[in-house]
C-alpha cells in the first residue's frame, strides 16, 4: 500500500477520533527507514485565534520523558558511574524504603518493579498547577519528595522485581541520581547530552523557554459546565520536581530525531548517544505489566514498553499525559517504522489507537478489520439507543460512558444506571450481565437479519426504537 493510500485512510480516522475525544489540536509524524515520510497538524493549537497545530508545535509529552531519563541513566552506566544492580541507597543515602538484605535497585526503579505502588505525587502536582482539588500534601522540593516516599515504607506491596507498579516517584528519584552523578542539573544534562546531539534545539523543560516560543500549544482542561462540555485554557503543569518523570516539552518533528536514533542502534547523523547493546537493554522486555493490551502481553523495559504480538512483530513505545497535554511515541524495530503524535488535552482515549493503526497500515494490514477494537466500537455503537417494552409501557436507555455501556432506567419509581459487563472481552457474543443487589443478572442483545435490535433481561423484552 502506497503512503498516499495510507494517508487517505488514516487522516479521516484521526479527524473522527478528535471529534469523539474533544481534542482541539493534534500533531503527527511518521518515520520510515530513518526518514520522516509524513508530518502534519490537525485542528487548533490555540482556540483563541484558531491558530493551527503544526508538526513543529511544542506540547508537553508527559511520561514519554521517562525514556530520556532512562537513556541518561544508561549513559552514566556506559561512563562507569553506576551499575544497574546498585541499590538506590548507594546514590541516595536519604532513601529509606526497602530491606537491607534485598534492596531496591536502579533496575527496579527503571522497570517500575520496586514493589512500591503509586504514591500520587504526579496527581498532587497536576491538580496544584491547575488549581483544582488541592491535596494539601507537601510536595514542592526534593526534600518533600524524599519525605513523601520515605513515609510510604508500609505501602510496599511486593519484594523488588516481583510485581509491576507504575511509579512516577521512582523516575523522580532517578532524576536526582542523574544530578548527583553528573554534577549537573537534570534538565541541563538531558539538554547537553541528549537533546543537542539530536538537534532537538527547541525541546525544553523550562517554562520560560516554552512560553517565549512562537509555535506552542495552549493546554486545555475539558469539563462539563451546566451540561455543556467546555475546553478551558490553562497552564501546563511544569515543575522541576517532575522533570524526570514527565516534564519534557517537544514537537513531533524533533521527536522523530529521537525515534530515528532509537531505531538506528543509538546513532543519529553520525553521533552516537549510547552503545547499541545498552540501548537494546532499554527496549528489551524486563517486567510484565498489568496493563490491558490488544496486542498480546505488555512488558516494561527501561523507559519504554514493549507489546509482543503486533502482527508477528513487537511494538516499542511509551505514552504520556499531563492532564492537559498528551503524546505517544511508538516504533516497530525490525521494520524500521515509527509514529509520534501529541495533542493539547490530557488522557488518551481513541487517540491511543493512532500509532497501531498507522503502523498496521504501513505493514499492509487493514486495521479496521484486523484490530479488534474497531469491531468492538461498531458493535457498541449499534447497541446504544432508546429501548421500549410492549406498548412503550417500560423504557430503558443504553448509553456509553467512556469505554463502558450502561443500561439506564429513567422511570420515576425505579430509576437507576447499571454497567453492562460483557461476557467476552471482544464482544464475540452480545451477552452481558449487570450487577443487581450483588447478583450477576444476564442481559442479552439479539440482532435479526434486518438489523433490528432487541434487549432481553429477566422477564423483559425491549425493542430498540431510537
Amino acid at each position: 500500500m502506497s503512503l498516499g493510500e495510507v494517508e487517505e485512510k488514516f487522516e479521516g480516522l484521526i479527524a473522527d477520533a478528535m471529534m469523539r475525544d474533544h481534542v482541539p489540536g493534534l500533531s503527527l509524524a511518521v518515520v520510515k527507514d530513518g526518514k520522516v515520510v509524513y508530518a502534519r497538524g490537525f485542528g487548533a493549537r490555540r482556540f483563541k485565534d484558531n491558530a493551527p497545530a503544526t508538526p513543529d508545535t511544542l506540547y508537553g509529552v508527559g511520561s514519554c520523558t521517562k525514556s530520556f531519563t532512562a537513556l541518561a541513566i544508561m549513559q552514566l552506566v556506559e561512563q562507569g558511574k553506576l551499575n544497574l544492580k546498585d541499590p538506590v541507597k548507594k546514590h541516595l543515602p536519604e532513601f529509606k524504603v526497602g530491606k537491607e538484605e534485598n534492596p531496591i535497585t536502579i533496575h527496579n526503579l527503571l522497570t517500575h518493579s520496586s514493589g512500591i505502588p503509586d504514591l500520587g505525587g504526579a496527581d498532587v502536582e497536576i491538580v496544584r498547577h491547575l488549581g483544582v482539588d488541592e491535596k494539601w500534601v507537601p510536595f514542592s522540593s526534593f526534600e518533600d519528595l524524599m519525605l513523601h516516599v520515605n513515609g510510604a515504607k508500609d505501602e510496599v506491596a511486593a519484594e523488588p522485581g516481583r510485581r509491576f507498579f507504575y511509579l512516577n516517584e521512582g523516575y523522580e528519584l532517578l532524576g536526582m541520581i542523574i544530578e548527583r552523578l553528573s554534577q549537573m542539573r537534570y534538565e541541563y544534562y538531558v539538554r547537553d547530552m541528549i537533546l543537542k546531539p539530536l538537534k532537538m534545539n527547541r525541546s525544553t523543560f523550562l517554562r520560560e523557554e516554552f512560553e517565549k516560543d512562537q509555535d506552542v500549544m495552549t493546554p486545555y482542561f475539558t469539563e462539563k459546565k451546566d451540561g455543556t462540555l467546555v475546553a478551558t485554557p490553562t497552564v501546563h503543569p511544569i515543575s522541576r520536581l517532575s522533570y524526570a518523570d514527565g516534564g519534557l516539552m517537544s514537537s513531533v518533528m524533533e521527536l522523530t530525531n529521537y525515534l530515528i536514533a532509537n531505531m538506528n542502534h543509538g546513532v543519529f547523523e553520525g553521533t552516537k548517544l549510547l552503545d547499541s547493546a545498552l540501548l537494546q537493554e532499554m527496549h528489551k522486555p524486563h517486567v510484565q505489566t498489568n496493563w490491558p493490551s490488544l496486542f498480546g502481553r505488555t512488558w516494561y523495559g527501561y523507559g519504554w514498553y514493549a507489546k509482543d504480538e503486533f502482527f508477528g512483530h513487537t511494538i516499542v513505545g511509551h505514552s504520556g499525559s499531563t492532564a492537559v497535554s498528551s503524546a505517544n511515541m511508538s516504533f516497530v524495530p525490525d521494520l524500521n517504522i515509527g509514529v509520534i503524535y501529541a495533542c493539547n488535552v490530557g488522557g488518551n482515549g481513541s487517540m491511543a489507537l493512532i500509532p497501531p493503526v498507522i503502523l498496521a497500515f504501513l505493514m499492509g494490514k487493514d486495521p479496521l478489520k484486523e484490530i479488534p477494537v474497531f469491531e468492538i466500537e461498531k458493535k457498541m455503537a449499534m447497541l446504544v439507543g432508546e429501548y421500549a417494552g410492549y406498548k412503550g409501557i417500560i423504557k430503558v436507555s443504553v448509553v456509553r460512558k467512556g469505554g463502558v455501556l450502561f443500561m439506564e432506567d429513567k422511570e420515576k419509581l425505579s430509576g437507576q444506571s447499571l454497567p453492562l459487563i460483557p461476557e467476552s472481552d471482544r464482544l464475540e457474543t452480545l451477552k452481558f450481565y449487570v450487577p443487581m443487589e450483588g447478583i450477576r443478572t444476564p442481559v442479552e442483545f439479539v440482532v435479526d437479519d434486518s438489523g433490528k435490535v432487541d434487549l432481553y433481561m429477566e422477564r423483559y423484552r425491549f425493542h430498540k426504537v431510537k
